[in-house]
């Protein structure tokens, strides 16, 4: 059953019964009219019905709101997870002087485990990458050409980071600049290799 119809179906019965619940209560308070404190009772049970009626409500609202927000904080956790084995893989892949068609499997393998959970920002510049990494991979090793690596890892990285933590203008910074600063420094970590 769909959550909206089933929400549906809870709200239509917990008005129901509260309609019930008050007309009954309406009935007892009217017979009551004899006796000095039965008017009081009945008064006091329609209002303690009324707060639990809200309370539940409240709770069960709240209730999904948590359950969301854990879910999210999970797929937050996994996505991050994910995206440090891929930069771990690639350190490791750059370290290696032979680089050949195994590598380049792991890296397609990659992109499955991606596939999961990256944003498609995130999915079409990897795509980029690797048809950098495949160019590149004609020498056998990442030593051949590290400034387009650098660039093209660089620009990966800044979807990585826009993915995990938004749209970046925070403090002095502007998005650009933020940026700009990550492929510069990820050029100047590629200089600093070949010296």
């Amino acid at each position: 059953m769909d959550k909206k119809l089933k929400q549906l179906i809870y709200l239509v019965l917990s008005l129901a019964t509260l309609v019930a619940g008050y007309v009954y209560l309406r009935y007892a308070y009217r017979v009551a009219d004899r006796t000095p404190f039965t008017q009081e009772i009945v008064l006091i049970i329609l209002g303690t019905v009324a707060t639990v009626f809200i309370t539940a409500l409240l709770l069960n609202q709240q209730t999904a709101v948590e359950i969301e927000k854990e879910q999210n904080i999970r797929f937050l956790e996994l996505k991050a997870r994910t995206y440090e084995r891929l930069l771990d893989q690639l350190e490791k892949m750059s370290l290696v002087e032979n680089f050949g068609d195994a590598e380049l499997t792991n890296l397609q393998f990659i992109t499955h485990r991606l596939a999961i959970v990256a944003s498609p920002a995130v999915l079409d510049e990897y795509q980029n990458f690797l048809k950098v990494i495949t160019s590149i991979s004609a020498d056998n090793s990442f030593s051949g050409d590290r400034e387009r690596l650098s660039e093209a890892l660089g620009r990966l990285t800044v979807e990585i980071r826009e993915d995990l933590v938004g749209k970046i203008s925070r403090g002095r910074y502007t998005e650009q600049q933020i940026r700009k600063m990550i492929t510069s420094n990820s050029s100047r970590s590629s200089e600093m290799v070949r010296e």
